[in-house]
């Protein structure tokens, strides 16, 4: 379950055409062969560590939790968004190996580290002064679009199904849910993900 999906699209450009630029930041074998990855232009034929580091300079001041209790395959799909709002880490409570494929190897530019359980990882973000904020439909939620939601925050999501664990919320400092407006009570976890980092972002970015 912890194959990743080869980086390669159906898009992309061809070797590069003319004399080749000398900065270092770009991958002289992509430059020969060509650069098929899921990366924005501006990263086209640069190394991976040089992409990394770059976004480094711009990474976003929230940070990004998700419990793994159960082998979520959401897990995946929650890091490719934390990508693409540029997190600046992913966390991952409890078991250490999840699956990967919904990530389609962003999590190669993303930086994720593991907590072993909730009070490993509660104890960090007070080390760090990081609020957390559990995101769930549970009683005493406040709607995202009227929360409050701290610029340095960590957005704490849970399993899809049961949700977040009962020492997870009592860990937070606040809870928030999405507004729905149909008839099932809850929306997939890593569509409730990409909601709210894109809210942050919203507010911040």
């Amino acid at each position: 379950m912890d194959d990743e999906t080869p980086e390669r699209t159906t898009h992309g450009v061809g070797p590069w055409q003319g004399e080749w630029p000398v900065e270092g930041w770009y991958d002289p074998e992509l430059l020969e062969h060509g650069d098929t990855r899921n990366v924005i232009d501006r990263y086209r034929y640069w190394r991976m560590d040089a992409i990394v580091a770059d976004l480094d300079l711009v990474r976003h001041p929230f940070h990004v939790a998700i419990e793994n209790w159960q082998h979520d395959m959401n897990i995946g799909s929650i890091v490719r968004s934390a990508n693409a709002f540029l997190a600046d880490t992913v966390h991952i409570i409890g078991r250490r190996r999840w699956n990967k494929r919904g990530a389609m190897v962003t999590d190669r530019y993303q930086h994720v580290v593991h907590h072993p359980d909730v009070a490993d990882f509660a104890a960090w973000a007070r080390a760090e002064g990081l609020p957390i904020i559990a995101v769930d439909n549970i009683g005493g939620a406040v709607p995202v679009q009227q929360a409050e939601l701290p610029e340095r925050c960590v957005l704490l999501f849970g399993q899809e199904g049961p949700g977040l664990s009962p020492e997870a919320v009592a860990a937070a400092s606040g809870q928030v849910e999405i507004t729905q407006y149909g008839s099932t009570r809850s929306i997939n976890a890593s569509a409730a993900a990409a909601v709210v980092m894109y809210e942050w972002c919203r507010r911040y970015a």
